[in-house]
């Protein structure tokens, strides 16, 4: 947010939700990390199957190193009481503290902490999480929050219709320029790298600038991106305005031959990681590993943030590149 919002009680923060998220939940159990007060963390995960991984969200918080956590488990009661239960014994086994465990059913929440009539009534609190002033901040400060988690799979669809078919022409035009470059190359990985750089930098700053890439430029690009040194340059441009890059791959990722869109896949999973967009980073890592299960960056990446790793400790890496090992 460009600037953080206070939220002064549960409804607040049960309205925050879908635009931390970015939709709203439903059937998930959610846990929100706070650190000294300061909302720092999140993640959802379905409820089907949430206490058997108490132990799996336990830890990924502890990662995390938060000062406090706050669970919400979306659904009927009959679902969610096992689940949220069970991940707050886990919690309070790994001695982190828990401000509240939630249930929010039908527009209603109900606290599992709270026994007192006057604030926690049997039949459940009502709370508006479209059109509340947390909604409406969040909404003025540019956050979006879309239905459901099908709806944020949506915008990472395959195009498909006379789009898809000039893509795919497009792209054969670029399989013939990538053979007619390394033919005429004496140096053909050289020639390959210097064209892909220059592809990978113009695609960059066209997105910067606002302009969308044609369909000759996003196929070239597509095509290059294949051999992993520009694949590595890409990886290491994604940096400064996050925004740019998770715009950027989703784009070429949508656009993307099939067989060709492992790596801008991978791509948008780091961009959206980076900048703290799980939700994306899981749907682009789920596009790519589906295609090539044997890609070994998007592996690497699937298990950091499976694993709950927080952005920061890449950060403190800069530099360091331990993933440059083996096809990748």
């Amino acid at each position: 947010m460009a600037s953080p919002l206070t939220l002064r009680s549960t409804a607040d923060i049960l309205s925050m939700v879908p635009y931390l998220l970015g939709f709203h939940p439903s059937d998930s159990v959610v846990l929100l990390g706070l650190r000294r007060g300061r909302m720092v963390f999140q993640v959802r995960g379905d409820l089907l199957g949430a206490a058997d991984l108490a132990g799996y969200y336990a830890a990924v918080v502890t990662r995390q190193q938060v000062t406090d956590v706050i669970i919400v488990g979306y659904g009927p009661a009959a679902e969610v009481t096992p689940g949220v239960l069970a991940i707050d014994r886990a919690l309070a086994a790994v001695q982190v503290n828990v401000l509240d465990v939630l249930r929010v059913t039908d527009g209603r929440y109900w606290s599992y902490v709270c026994d007192s009539l006057d604030c926690c009534p049997p039949e459940g609190t009502p709370f508006d999480p479209v059109t509340g002033p947390v909604a409406a901040a969040a909404v003025v400060a540019g956050h979006v929050a879309l239905p459901s988690r099908a709806a944020v799979q949506r915008r990472l669809a395959p195009i498909g219709g006379l789009t898809r078919a000039d893509m795919s022409r497009a792209t054969a035009g670029a399989d013939r320029r990538l053979v007619e470059l390394v033919e005429s190359s004496v140096d053909p990985c050289d020639a390959l790298r210097g064209a892909g750089v220059a592809a990978v930098d113009a695609a960059i700053e066209r997105q910067r600038s606002g302009g969308p890439l044609d369909n000759d430029e996003l196929a070239w690009l597509t095509v290059v991106l294949v051999y992993l040194p520009v694949r590595d340059h890409a990886w290491d441009a994604v940096d400064g305005d996050l925004g740019v890059h998770v715009g950027l791959w989703t784009e070429v990722l949508r656009r993307a031959e099939t067989e060709l869109s492992v790596a801008p896949a991978t791509l948008l999973a780091f961009a959206a990681w980076r900048a703290g967009d799980g939700v994306i980073a899981s749907m682009a890592l789920e596009r790519a590993l589906t295609v090539d299960p044997d890609y070994s960056l998007a592996r690497l990446l699937a298990e950091v943030v499976a694993g709950g790793l927080p952005p920061q400790a890449w950060e403190a890496t800069r530099g360091v590149q331990p993933m440059r090992s083996g096809r990748v």
